[in-house]
């Protein structure tokens, strides 16, 4: 049985690279996160270590602008592991936490520069 959001094309997904100020768009076709997009889409300070289970912080990002009616909430997981992430901000997400379905087509997300 096929998921609702498998093999849907969901819209389009913006990543702004800090250290360039590059703008990289991607189709979300086939994604359940930004952060499983950023990955197969080889978008620099994204890692994704720990692929989706929210215990390493390498998929961070803040939320530069969201699609009205896109705002999925955060848990108090996520929260407690942002808290670990260098530089969070009001608007840092962990990208496993953000679906891609069809109110997402739109979102723009800032990549911050990797911690060395």
């Amino acid at each position: 049985m096929m998921n609702a959001l498998e093999g849907a094309t969901m819209g389009m997904l913006t990543f702004v690279i800090q250290d360039t100020g590059k703008r990289i768009v991607v189709d979300t076709e086939g994604h359940r996160s930004v952060m499983s997009a950023a990955v197969e889409n080889d978008i620099p300070g994204i890692e994704g270590e720990c692929g989706g289970e929210m215990s390493c912080g390498t998929c961070h990002v803040y939320v530069e602008s969201a699609p009205e009616g896109y705002a999925p909430e955060q848990t108090a997981d996520e929260i407690d592991m942002l808290e670990a992430v260098g530089e969070p901000r009001d608007v840092s997400r962990l990208s496993c936490q953000l679906p891609l379905d069809e109110q997402a087509d739109g979102l723009v997300v800032f990549v911050p520069q990797a911690l060395s």
